[in-house]
């Protein structure tokens, strides 16, 4: 159903996506509410796993930085 208007939503770990089965991103900051977003949905642990994958093969973070296909 459409909604138009504000709304308190905070997707954190734990939330439970209806439609949604792959998302493309950035690396965000470390403990934005981007990264919780991300956590909720691939998972705390693989997504910092990620991170640090990530870190280590000298991929780029925040706007400027390299992306990823979260599956």
């Amino acid at each position: 159903v459409p909604f138009e208007g504000p709304t308190d939503l905070f997707i954190l770990p734990g939330y439970k996506f209806g439609v949604v089965d792959a998302m493309i991103t950035n690396f965000h900051l470390p403990r934005s509410t981007l990264v919780m977003l991300v956590s909720a949905f691939a998972g705390r642990e693989k997504i910092l796993a990620a991170y640090e994958a990530a870190k280590g093969d000298g991929y780029r973070f925040y706007s400027f930085g390299d992306a990823m296909l979260i599956l």
